[in-house]
């Protein structure tokens, strides 16, 4: 089970690559000081008793340094031991060096990644260069014993390619999450890369039939999520609960944000680590208000839908890029979602209706059947078993 209080730590916006689609770079951002993580410490110490991640993310974090994690992850680490802190990290993995993978090995950090398939795709949309690159700080995590994920960011250009794009992860067994690409509140031309929400659907559904086709040879996170959220009846990740006030982005210069991807947008600071915000300051600020108000929108228009308990409306974030701030809309991904949560609980349904008791167990525990593939019971019993 994840952790129920998320802190992303963003030690600069600043990046050495130059992703056709990227919407969270920026190359004159400051970079997080050491005091500054004293300061988040300080902040969390009395700020709530619950089991902490800290996700390092960017912009690219490994420009902060090894100096900077050799003295952060102890840090917060160690001072806040009564939070059981976990890290992770999210990065193009360019600068990863021997002396910084070995820290982070230290500290148990998994990274994840971007690689959009094979080279020349990838490259395509994340510039000449970046696949090799990538693949060699890869190498470098392997040889550190650090897990590696990748994430996939599937456009309305490279989703024509999606067969090429899954056997390319499948014949490396690379563990993959994918992200569509996003409109951005900060681009002048948002949609230009941007995935279709029925293409996004179709593209979920697609994947679904592939991990199912393979499921002792790859995992699909996205898909592992969709299945927790229809057995367990509740979201697992941000994008399918409230996650105002258990979530927070701290970004280089200290403001706190509802998420990283408001870090560099004043308008949606919440208050800063320096002050020792409580929970009750937060939540006066504008932007809580806002992410709150997000909330009862969602109450109100999602409520004839049977997959609002678990899924939320989707990303607060999406939701408003398209209406430039307002709230005035759910997560345009709304289809995407209910195609797959659809599909899953269809199949779920069918294949319990059509087995006896024994029968259904045996094939939740992955025996043999009359079918062409495993089962939803049998994925299911996979993402319970993890």
């Amino acid at each position: 089970m994840k952790n129920p209080f998320h802190v992303m730590l963003i030690p600069t916006l600043g990046c050495p690559a130059h992703c056709s689609y990227c919407w969270s770079s920026d190359a004159g951002s400051p970079k997080m000081s050491i005091d500054t993580v004293r300061d988040v410490v300080t902040w969390l110490k009395e700020f709530r008793n619950d089991r902490v991640t800290f996700t390092f993310h960017g912009g690219e974090p490994l420009l902060a340094g090894a100096d900077f994690y050799r003295q952060a992850l102890p840090l917060l680490s160690q001072e806040l031991s009564h939070l059981n802190p976990e890290f992770a990290m999210q990065s193009n993995l360019w600068l990863l060096t021997p002396e910084i993978a070995e820290i982070l090995a230290q500290y148990q950090v998994p990274l994840g990644t971007s690689i959009d398939g094979p080279e020349e795709l990838n490259d395509l949309q994340r510039g000449e260069g970046y696949f090799a690159k990538t693949m060699r700080g890869y190498e470098i995590a392997r040889a550190h014993g650090l897990r590696v994920s990748f994430i996939c960011t599937f456009t309305n250009y490279s989703v024509r390619f999606r067969e090429e794009i899954f056997n390319f992860f499948l014949e490396n067994r690379f563990r993959l999450k994918l992200h569509p690409a996003l409109p951005s509140l900060r681009d002048k031309n948002p949609e230009q890369w941007a995935l279709d929400p029925d293409e996004y659907g179709d593209l979920l559904v697609f994947l679904l039939d592939k991990y199912l086709d393979n499921l002792d040879s790859i995992e699909i996170m996205n898909i592992n999520d969709l299945c927790r959220c229809i057995f367990t009846r509740r979201g697992s990740v941000c994008t399918f609960v409230n996650c105002t006030g258990n979530t927070f982005a701290v970004g280089p210069d200290g403001s706190i944000y509802p998420c990283y991807r408001f870090v560099g947008m004043p308008e949606w600071v919440m208050g800063q680590v320096r002050d020792a915000p409580t929970m009750e300051e937060l939540s006066c600020s504008g932007a809580w208000q806002r992410m709150h108000q997000y909330e009862k929108y969602v109450d109100e228009a999602c409520k004839e839908c049977k997959h609002l308990r678990y899924c939320r409306g989707g990303c607060p974030y999406n939701a408003i890029v398209p209406t430039g701030g307002k709230i005035a809309g759910v997560d345009p991904h709304c289809r995407a979602y209910t195609r797959a949560f659809n599909e899953i609980g269809t199949r779920l349904n069918d294949e319990m209706m059509n087995t006896s008791f024994l029968d259904g167990a045996s094939s939740f525990q992955g025996a043999p059947g009359a079918q062409k593939r495993p089962g939803i019971m049998r994925l299911m019993h996979k993402v319970l078993l993890r």
